[in-house]
This record gives C-alpha cells, sequence and structure tokens, in this order.
C-alpha cells in the first residue's frame, strides 16, 4: 500500500508526535513535518527524524527463526508457528497454563494490547501476564487512582502548559527524553511563569528551570512533604476548596507536619531557603502544575511519593481546576493505551479490574465465554520474570527487551534461559530474542495500522505507508495463527480494525471510555481524547478530566497520608554511593531499535559513568577512563564523564547497552508494595578504576 505521503506519528515516545512519511523512488522512506498537529507542530527529534532507518532490510527480521543444533536458523512462518503451539500444548499439559506466561509492551498498539490480554486469558487460560509498562509509571497509575478515582497521565492538553503560572517537574530530563515538549516550557517562562526542576543532576533541562532543586536520590517523598509543612507553615493552604472536593486532609496534614524544613534539608540536602522559594513559587500565581517522570516513581515507595505530590496540589487548591493539576509524563509510545486494555496482571479492557465481577461478566460477554473462565490476577512485570523457569515454564514475549530493560538484567537473563519455551515477537534481533527458541518476526509502525494513545489520554490512529517485507507477518496475524492452532478459531481477526471495534465494545462503561472512538474520527480529526463514551459531533471527548468532580464515589479527591521511608538499599561502608539511571537524546529504552541507526550511534555510541569531579579525583580517574560500578547484583564497565552537574555522592549511567556497560546488571529489584514497580533510580553502589 504506497501512497505518496502519508500522515501517521513517531513510533518512539508517549508524545506521538505527527510526521508524515513519504516512500522514495531509489527505496527507504522520507520523513516531512506535519506542522498540522498540535502536539509537536512540525518539530521531530534525532530519533523521529531518522526512525525509517530501522525500516531497511540490512537491520530487521525477515523471517521467522527456530533454534536447531544450538542455533537460530530461518525457517517457514507454518513451522515456526506449529512449533510455538506445540510447546505451549506441551508446557500446559504438563504444568497447568498458570506455567506459560506473556510478557507485553507499552510500544504496542491499543489493538495488540488488548489481543494479546485477551489471548491469555481466553486461549492459554493463564493469570500470567504483564508487561514493561509496569517498569514505567505504574506507581504514578496507582497514585493517581488512588487520589482521582483515575489514571490518565495528563488530565489536561499539553497546550495549557504554558498558561499556567508555575510547573514542578520532578524527575524528569525531557530536554533529552520528550524534546519537542520542551517549547512547552520554554513557552511558560516566555509568558511570566516558573518553572522548577527537580533532579539530582542538572540536566539540559534543568539548566532551564528559574530553580533547580537537586535532592539525594530516593528523597523525593520527603521532599514533596517539606513543601507540604512549609505551605501550611505559612498559611498557604486553600481552605475552601479543600473543605468542598477532597478528604483525608487532617492526616495528610499531620504526617507533612512531622517533616520540618531542617529535617527535610538533612534528609534531601536541599536547603531550607530553596524549599521557601519552591513554596513561594508555586504558591504566587492563580494557577500551577506538578508534573512527575520516572524519577520519583521508580521507586520501592514510589506510589507514595508520587501521593505526596499529588497531597501539594490538593492542599493548594490545584487540581481540577484549569490551567492547574497534577500530570504524569508517560515514556513509552503507547504507555498509557498499553495499561488500559488487559495486557496488565490486574486488568481488563477499558482499564477495568479483573478482580470485579460485573468487569468479568461485561467482558466474558464480549468475548463470549463463560465470566468464571477467566482466571484471576496474575504476577506483576519482575515478579513474572524471576518465575521463568521453575513456576512460568514458557514465556510468549511481544515489543519488550528484559535482558536489557529489567532490573537486575543478569539475573532476569539467566531465568530467560532456563525456560524450557522462549518465544519472541520483535522487529529486530534484539538481545532477549537472541536467547529464543522461536524468533517471529514482526511489522512495525510504518508498515501497520493501529491506535496509539498519548500522554494526553488522546487517542491517535497510526497509518501504513509502506508495505512490510514478504516474510513479516503483524502481531495480530501472528495471535490469529497461534489462536488457531490452539482451538479457538474465532474472536482473534488480524484486521486492526476489528480488533477496535472489538476493544471499543470490551471498554464501553470502563474508566477508560473509548466506545465513541472509531477510525473514521481519528483518520478525521487530530485525535481523540477519553473518556468518549458516544459519537456524534457534541462527543468530542475529555480534553480536560476532574472540572466538576474527581472520579471517586462521592467526586472528592483523596489526599494520602505518607511519609518519608528510607530506600530499600542505602548506601553503607561497602557501597557508600548512589547510582540512579536514565536516558540520553540519542537513544531510547533498550536501544534495541536506536543501537541500528548510524546517526544515533555516532552521537550516543556506549554508556558512561557520570560522576562529580570531587569522586573522581578520589579515585584518580580522569575523563574516559574505564570505571567499574560494582553493586550487590553485579558489575559493570563504562568510561568515565565527569562533570559538576552531578552530585558528589552519587553517580549516572544510561540504560541503553547490554554487555558490560549493561546499566540494569545493578539495578536493584525491591518493588513498590502497591504498584509492584521496581527502585530503578536509586541503588547503593561502589565505584572502582579498572586497570590495565
Amino acid at each position: 500500500m504506497e501512497t505518496a505521503s502519508t500522515p501517521t506519528h513517531c513510533p518512539y515516545c508517549a508524545l506521538q508526535c505527527g510526521m508524515a512519511l513519504s516512500p522514495l523512488p531509489t527505496g527507504g522512506v522520507e520523513v516531512s513535518e506535519r506542522v498540522d498537529f498540535p502536539v509537536n507542530r512540525g518539530a521531530l527529534c534525532g530519533k523521529g527524524r531518522t526512525a525509517p532507518e530501522v525500516l531497511s532490510a540490512a537491520v530487521r527480521l525477515a523471517s521467522p527463526l527456530v533454534r536447531k543444533g544450538g542455533a537460530l536458523v530461518p525457517a517457514s512462518w507454518e513451522e515456526a508457528l506449529d512449533r510455538v503451539a506445540a510447546g505451549l500444548t506441551a508446557v500446559r499439559a504438563a504444568h497447568g497454563p498458570d506455567a506459560v506466561g506473556v510478557f507485553g509492551g507499552g510500544g504496542l498498539t491499543n489493538e495488540k494490547a488488548y489481543a494479546l490480554g485477551k489471548f491469555a486469558r481466553v486461549v492459554l487460560g493463564t493469570s500470567q501476564i504483564d508487561y514493561n509498562g509496569r517498569f514505567c509509571m505504574s506507581s504514578a497509575a496507582a497514585a493517581g487512582t488512588k487520589a482521582f478515582g483515575l489514571d490518565r497521565g495528563l488530565p489536561f492538553p499539553l497546550e495549557d502548559i504554558p498558561r499556567t503560572g508555575c510547573v514542578i517537574l520532578v524527575g524528569s530530563n525531557l530536554a533529552e527524553t520528550m524534546p519537542p515538549a520542551l517549547r512547552y516550557f520554554a513557552e511558560l517562562r516566555e509568558n511570566g511563569g516558573k518553572l522548577i526542576v527537580v533532579d539530582p543532576r542538572r540536566t539540559k533541562t534543568a539548566e532551564q528551570a528559574d530553580l533547580h532543586l537537586a535532592p539525594r536520590p530516593g528523597t523525593d517523598l520527603a521532599l514533596a512533604l517539606g513543601l507540604l509543612h512549609l505551605v501550611v507553615a505559612e498559611g498557604r493552604t486553600d481552605e475552601a476548596y479543600i473543605a468542598g472536593r477532597t478528604a483525608g486532609w487532617e492526616e495528610a496534614r499531620a504526617a507533612a507536619m512531622a517533616h520540618w524544613p531542617e529535617y527535610v534539608e538533612r534528609i534531601t540536602g536541599v536547603s531550607v531557603p530553596q524549599l521557601r522559594e519552591a513554596v513561594r513559587l508555586f504558591c504566587a500565581p492563580e494557577a500551577a502544575m506538578v508534573l512527575t517522570a520516572r524519577g520519583p516513581e521508580q521507586q520501592s515507595k514510589g506510589t507514595d511519593t508520587v501521593g505526596a505530590w499529588i497531597n501539594l496540589c490538593l492542599a493548594t487548591g490545584r487540581a481540577g481546576r484549569p490551567l492547574s493539576g497534577y500530570g504524569c509524563l508517560t515514556g513509552q509510545g503507547n504507555g498509557q493505551g498499553g495499561r488500559e486494555h488487559g495486557q496488565k496482571a490486574d486488568q481488563l479492557p477499558g482499564y477495568r479490574k479483573l478482580t470485579d465481577p460485573e468487569a468479568r461478566r461485561h467482558v466474558a460477554g464480549v468475548w463470549g465465554v463463560d465470566p468464571d473462565s477467566l482466571p484471576g490476577p496474575g504476577r506483576s512485570a519482575y515478579e513474572l520474570l524471576d518465575a521463568l523457569g521453575t513456576e512460568v515454564r514458557a514465556l510468549l514475549l511481544m515489543g519488550s527487551n528484559p535482558v536489557v530493560s529489567a532490573p537486575r538484567a543478569g539475573h532476569v537473563e539467566e531465568r530467560l534461559g532456563s525456560l524450557d519455551l522462549l518465544v519472541v515477537c520483535d522487529i529486530v534481533l534484539s538481545e532477549t530474542a537472541a536467547l529464543a527458541d522461536i524468533v517471529l518476526p514482526v511489522t512495525q509502525w510504518a508498515e501497520e495500522t493501529g491506535t496509539t494513545t498519548s500522554l494526553e489520554g488522546r487517542v491517535l490512529l497510526r497509518r501504513q505507508a509502506v508495505s512490510p517485507p514478504a516474510g513479516v507477518r503483524s502481531d495480530l496475524e501472528v495471535l490469529h495463527g497461534l489462536a488457531a492452532r490452539l482451538g479457538v478459531e474465532k474472536g482473534f481477526p488480524a484486521d486492526p480494525e476489528e480488533v477496535f471495534e472489538e476493544l471499543r465494545r470490551a471498554g464501553a462503561g470502563g474508566p477508560a471510555d473509548y466506545a465513541g472512538i472509531s477510525y473514521r474520527r481519528l483518520a478525521e480529526e487530530q485525535g481523540v481524547f477519553w473518556p468518549c463514551p458516544a459519537e456524534g459531533p457534541a462527543s468530542a471527548g475529555t480534553p480536560r478530566l476532574f472540572l466538576d468532580r474527581f472520579a471517586t464515589d462521592d467526586g472528592r479527591a483523596r489526599f494520602a497520608p505518607v511519609t518519608h521511608r528510607p530506600l530499600a538499599e542505602e548506601p553503607d561502608d561497602e557501597y557508600p554511593l548512589l547510582l540512579t539511571t536514565g536516558r540520553v537524546v540519542s537513544q531510547y529504552q533498550s536501544g534495541a531499535q536506536t543501537r541500528r541507526v548510524a546517526t544515533l550511534n555516532a552521537a550516543a555510541p556506549g554508556p558512561f559513568v557520570e560522576l562529580h569531579p570531587r569522586l573522581a579525583a578520589r579515585l584518580g580517574a580522569a575523563d574516559g577512563d574505564p570505571l567499574a560500578v560494582v553493586s550487590r547484583r553485579g558489575r559493570a564497565v563504562a568510561p568515565a564523564r565527569i562533570t559538576a552537574a552531578i552530585r558528589p555522592d552519587t553517580v549516572f549511567m544510561p540504560f541503553h547497552w547490554p554487555g558490560e556497560g549493561r546499566a540494569n546488571t545493578l539495578t536493584n529489584p525491591a518493588l513498590d508494595p502497591t504498584s509492584r514497580m521496581p527502585e530503578f533510580k536509586a541503588c547503593a553502589v561502589r565505584v572502582e578504576t579498572v586497570r590495565p
């Protein structure tokens, strides 16, 4: 299906920037700007501009691979699918349905996420399904649901940011992770608004701030509580709002008052004058926002931490009002939609709870199955990976590369290698795919049509722009073929629009209601914000949530009565430093795709260890010297990058690379008790020089 120019969206982050694709006469695809799309207004980062290079036959898989004699060799689709079906059948027969696991991804389209969750529960009958979005924004989702009764990354569109009075941006380096979004914050400041950035490093984003707070990693919870203490002490609370629109204030207030400024300064390293200045800037204007990202969320107390930042919004009347509120900057391309349609361990489509009898009846009715046949909630992502080779003996994996992206990655790699059967669907031979028994090559963004949901809650249509290679099938075709081989002939169509129509029915009436959204509407409009329960000109979706009431039973937002607690692993004499991890502008997530683009590799060729000059001097390390970072879980080696932009007690590593520089060899899988988010953002390490 070749066209002159096809309007579509970038395959990478949750901005889902608009772009146009045009096949070139000489082969390949050209990217051009789409200034009509309101989110990026034509702007694209280097990853978006070079995305078509991953379509090249030189870098992507072109036929199924099966393991024979220890090596992966090409095979036909019939042989590969037959082997998958036979292997899954054997494991289920020997060990039961829960011995088969399914692991999805936040980059899958809504249609794929929906079909994968249905496949796991209807065809395989397993409860063991989760996805890598658990590693990204699950703590914010849990906290937002507790506070507001509903989780949507941003409850307002990005266009509101330049018009508010102050933004506190917590743990986000969007200048590198979402470069086109930085313009919203630049416009905020041009309009007289203030930007406060909370980050242990003075990143490119922090350099744009009016105030940069650099707390010790893992102390964001104490910082938020300290700010709320000052709000109360200085008489800056909005008592009428608290009385009229919230519940639980007395308990949250008491918890915050135990975190006086000097105490918070000792915990965080942020000075009392800076704390007072942050409160002044945040409370001075009529409207303000708090936006969090992975920094405060990827902690074993991430849900409480986000809850504390939400408390700051509620206490000052900055939620459910125009140009104000709390929001999460969702990371993965379909991180929002990926957690709404059933590939998460505890969810059914429409963001329904798997434990809700009415939700089970509704979805089972759409699927044509007995509600009692649907399994209950299974393990969360890391717990599922940790159980591989023992309780879970076979794994079907789509759209993820946990060998690089999971915490305690060396252990996860061993668990993957111990499986009776590992099946990976991917577009490239990722580090995880290289371990598989069967690899199924699947279509990617420009070769298929499907929907995604951006960080704003805006449902978008990605259109097919080029034909896929002859030996490649879509993930939906894979599930269709496997379902048929496993005895389910109907219910798994390969056509994405047909899947979306069923998704609309399954999700209708749920918190994430897409019932009023259709491919026709998405083709004609610039996306539709959910919830959108009905079609028609009067139903334009819901760009702004909570303006009249919150999505709780009584319409009131809930304060979180939280208190500071230490990291799961604090520094000690043996491991005296803290490691924090993150991204760089020219790579994305596990790097499985971006590391195959020459331009991006030239800009960011490999891992590094960022450290302060004082720490470097103690080690006797010069810029570029190899350093070993050692935690209780392993050792990673990468060149030193010495900078005063990081705290002396902290080192930073990007997590895009495998091998000896793999940052996630070191990270701690300690889980948040509510969200089951691992503590990626802080673990105790020591740093050693590496001598020839």
